[in-house]
C-alpha cells in the first residue's frame, strides 16, 4: 500500500534530523535542545504549549511545523473540533495567505483521524 503524505513526512523528518545531529554541531544541538524543552511543562501545560506552536506555525505557514504540531496535540488530547478553532484563530490572525496551510492541515486531520488518533467527540 501507498504511504500517505503524513507518513512520509514523518519517515523524512526523522531520516533528515539524524543527519543534522550526525553533523556533530554544538550550536544545532543546543538549537535542538532548547526546542524540546520550550514544549515541556512549565506554567503552560505542555498541550496548551503545542496548541500555540500550531497556531504559529500556521500563521508563519510553514507546513512540516503544522504536521508536526497536528500530530502533538492530536496525541495531546485536543480533540478534532478544538484544533479546528485554533486553526480558525490562526487563519483570523494571519489574514487569507493561510488559507492554503488551513486546507493542508484539514488533510493532515483527515490522515490523523484515519490512524485512529482521535476519540468520539
Amino acid at each position: 500500500m501507498e504511504k500517505n503524505r503524513l507518513e512520509l513526512f514523518r519517515e523524512k523528518r526523522k531520516a533528515l534530523n539524524e543527519k543534522v545531529l550526525d553533523l556533530e554541531h554544538l550550536g544545532v544541538k543546543r538549537f535542538y535542545s532548547m526546542d524540546a524543552s520550550a514544549f515541556r511543562e512549565g506554567e503552560l501545560n505542555a498541550p496548551t504549549k503545542e496548541l500555540l506552536g500550531l497556531v504559529a506555525s500556521t500563521v508563519l505557514r510553514c507546513n512540516d511545523c503544522i504536521d508536526y504540531h497536528l500530530e502533538e496535540v492530536a496525541k495531546a488530547g485536543w480533540t478534532k473540533k478544538q484544533i479546528v478553532e485554533a486553526l480558525y484563530i490562526a487563519m483570523f490572525v494571519g489574514g487569507s495567505i493561510v488559507i492554503p496551510h488551513f486546507r493542508h492541515a484539514v488533510e493532515t486531520l483527515d490522515f490523523l483521524e484515519e490512524e485512529g488518533l482521535f476519540g468520539k467527540e
